[in-house]
């Protein structure tokens, strides 16, 4: 409003200048009205020392000064004289309260400045210089006087019983300060606080807060702060405190692990009371009767120096404090000693022993009963490892003191059981004997054969040929080195057959007969006569075994 007002009225060159004459002789006539200067405001505290200042202001010098008096004013409508100084009279303090405690600086009217030393709380109010004039009368300044005094900062917490009625718990104080403090509180429990408020007679002023609850045993030891804040002081104070809520014991017993077993000796139980005060008695006590006599007690500890039948009890401990007492039981079980618990680690790692010793009897067990069945059925070596065959086959594995030489015949002629291989040889012996030097040899035993029934035509003799014939003596005779070692060479025994392979047969057997003229010959005849054992082997009936 005032811009559209401004708009529609615009203010003329010359109404302005007149406004701003007006602006500089009102300010003129302030300042010249103000004669006595001095501070509008002052802060002090008790004890301290303050100077008040006042001057006069002449401008032309036309002023007649007469006298000054400083007077105060702690309350409106109390006017106190406190000090005057006269030219021809020198200076006067008519207030017996502030004798000896002001003083003026200066022996002049123009500057009646005054210090007031050791002031008190009661000292704050308004200080006016007053000067008795001619011929314009009095002239004077006010200078309003503010103590101030920091507080006496306390806070405490007030021991409580736990109940279901709200107390106070805690108590904050800023007290004889000024201004006033202002209380707040930081607590980690539910509560309200209140505040009161206390005027002294020297001006200051205490503040009391309280802090309330309900108190539980859970609220013992939780932590409340208060925190003053005031004008006087840099920082605001704090203090935080620990709630005290004190309630009867509650007990518990613990150290029972179900293992008491007759002759244990480090069987305890333990007491344990939660109580604010701290348990005043502890009683402990057997449904049974008298404890028992191997029961030691150590205040709140239960021992046990050896566990036998007189402990299978239930045993009780009782705990008092100044607001009650509790209690609690506990049933203790006494089980016999299975074994004796040092030793448990000894008896287990015998018996894993134990069983890896069986395990490994077993085992050998077993790899010599499979030895055992296998050598039960040597003695028939595979159609590969014959000692002599038609086909040039290897030597065979060693069967010890008895071998049966096995002979294929030459793979042209026919099977007389029809498998295409001859099923016919002879059967020879080996006997061990010591050479000259007491080596062990074979020796061969003493046949001759003058025919046989399945020369070679056309090729190079065979072992088989060789050996039958005789064209080589005795001792340079091939011997048959039958090692006991081939063991995967036996798994073949069953798979016997002839040069063509396309049979699982026997050999045949051979005899030697006497011919015409007395000479001995080989008949080789076909005669099925295996026989099965219990242990699953099969032997010849008619095979000769040395």
């Amino acid at each position: 409003m005032a811009r559209d007002y401004a708009a529609r009225c615009p203010v003329s060159p010359v109404r302005s200048t007149w406004l701003l004459a007006a602006t500089v002789l009102l300010f003129a006539r302030g300042i010249a009205a103000q004669k006595v200067r001095v501070e509008e405001e002052l802060e002090a505290y008790p004890t301290e020392s303050v100077e008040l200042r006042c001057q006069f202001i002449d401008g032309g010098g036309r002023t007649k000064l007469t006298q000054v008096s400083w007077i105060w004013e702690p309350t409106d409508g109390q006017r106190d004289n406190i000090a005057v100084y006269h030219p021809m009279y020198g200076q006067s303090f008519p207030n017996t309260d502030f004798k000896d405690r002001v003083v003026f600086l200066h022996n002049s009217l123009e500057n009646p400045s005054i210090r007031i030393s050791n002031l008190r709380m009661s000292d704050a109010g308004r200080y006016t210089c007053e000067y008795a004039t001619y011929p314009s009368g009095n002239e004077q300044g006010t200078t309003t006087l503010t103590m101030l005094a920091k507080p006496k900062n306390s806070a405490k917490v007030v021991t409580v019983q736990a109940g279901t009625k709200s107390v106070v718990v805690a108590q904050c104080e800023a007290a004889d300060g000024k201004p006033a403090a202002t209380i707040k509180w930081l607590a980690s429990v539910g509560g309200n606080h209140s505040t009161s408020s206390t005027n002294g007679p020297d001006g200051t002023v205490t503040v009391r807060s309280e802090y309330r609850l309900v108190p539980t045993p859970t609220d013992n030891g939780r932590e409340v702060t208060c925190i003053v804040n005031q004008r006087t002081q840099e920082r605001p104070w704090d203090h935080a405190m620990k709630l005290s809520v004190e309630y009867p014991p509650s007990v518990s017993i613990e150290g029972y692990d179900n293992n008491w077993y007759v002759g244990r000796s480090d069987a305890t139980l333990l007491c344990l009371a939660n109580a604010n005060p701290e348990p005043t008695t502890i009683t402990w006590t057997a449904v049974s009767g008298p404890l028992p006599d191997t029961v030691v007690v150590d205040g709140n500890k239960l021992m046990v120096k050896k566990v036998d039948d007189a402990v299978n009890t239930t045993f009780i401990c009782e705990v008092k404090n100044k607001h009650g007492s509790s209690k609690t039981q506990i049933s203790t079980l006494v089980i016999e000693a299975l074994e004796d618990p040092p030793s448990a680690g000894i008896v287990a790692g015998a018996v894993i022993g134990s069983l890896l010793a069986l395990l490994l009897v077993v085992t050998l067990v077993v790899v010599l009963l499979t030895r055992s069945r296998r050598q039960q059925r040597r003695g028939y070596p595979s159609s590969g490892d014959s000692i002599a065959t038609g086909s040039g086959g290897s030597n065979g594995g060693d069967y010890g003191n008895k071998a049966r030489l096995l002979f294929s015949g030459s793979g042209n002629n026919g099977s007389k059981n029809g498998t295409g291989a001859n099923n016919n040889g002879p059967i020879y012996t080996y006997r061990e004997g010591c050479d000259a030097m007491g080596t062990l040899t074979e020796k061969a035993n003493d046949y001759h054969h003058h025919h046989l029934h399945h020369p070679s035509t056309g090729n190079a003799p065979s072992p088989h040929d060789i050996l039958l014939s005789g064209e080589m003596g005795e001792g340079e005779r091939r011997k048959f080195d039958l090692d006991d070692s081939m063991e995967e060479e036996e798994e073949q025994y069953n798979r016997f057959g002839g040069v063509g392979g396309s049979g699982n047969m026997l050999p045949p057997a051979y005899h030697v007969r006497r011919g015409h003229g007395g000479e001995e010959e080989i008949d080789a005849y076909l005669d099925d006569d295996m026989e099965s054992q219990r242990d699953g082997s099969v032997i010849s009936r008619t095979a000769i075994y040395v």
